[in-house]
């Protein structure tokens, strides 16, 4: 997913599981590490961008980065939004259709992770865009994320996470959403992401009947 920080959505329950000092402390390191790349990656862009200026901007090794980042792509791909969508998700009715609960979830993100770091959201989508190494290595780890919606989609269904229609509709889900930062990025951000993301819900949910007509 597309959120740069460890912030949950809008409407995240406050009972949320607190990290410890231990998880806070890698937590800060994996952020200094991010907030460095970008930083590097705006003044000289991606491919000028090396690890080992990476983790002397950050205060860190480089194998440092490489135990939080396995590669470069990670560093700008990677975020802590996929434990909070299942957590989000599962709290959403269960008798809810699994797209309006999606919607819910990402309207909040979306509207918090974006008014608060504008510049990285559009740095990230432009890379996911621009960059071929970032795309491919987006498309390795979707699966990460689809695999957290065929679990809950599976438990909504009564059916096993592996079965096709779950797999196929997951999946289906998490291309979609991606290629709407693509097109977000494509048009120079100038659209609004939250209606852009909607509009692809409604694709998915009424077809391209549905689509128009709530356009």
């Amino acid at each position: 997913m597309t959120a740069a920080r460890i912030s949950a959505p809008e409407g995240a329950p406050e009972s949320a599981p607190r990290l410890g000092l231990r998880e806070r402390k890698k937590l800060k390191t994996r952020l200094a590490i991010r907030e460095a790349t970008y930083r590097l990656i705006r003044e000289q862009g991606y491919e000028a961008t090396t690890v080992e200026q990476i983790a002397e901007a950050a205060e860190v090794s480089p194998s440092t980065v490489f135990r939080y980042f396995p590669t470069k792509e990670d560093i700008v791909l990677t975020d802590e939004f996929d434990p909070v969508l299942e957590r989000e998700l599962r709290q959403r009715p269960a008798d809810e259709p699994i797209v309006e609960s999606l919607r819910h979830v990402l309207r909040g993100a979306v509207r918090l992770n974006y008014a608060e770091e504008p510049e990285v959201s559009r740095l990230r989508t432009k890379l996911m865009t621009e960059v071929p190494a970032v795309r491919s290595r987006m498309l390795e780890s979707m699966s990460v994320t689809g695999g957290i919606l065929c679990r809950v989609i599976a438990e909504r269904t009564g059916r096993d996470p592996g079965d096709l229609e779950v797999r196929t509709f997951s999946m289906g889900l998490i291309g979609a959403l991606t290629e709407t930062a693509a097109y977000w990025a494509e048009h120079d951000h100038e659209d609004d992401l939250g209606a852009l993301v909607d509009r692809t819900l409604d694709m998915l949910a009424h077809g391209f009947s549905g689509a128009e007509n709530s356009g």
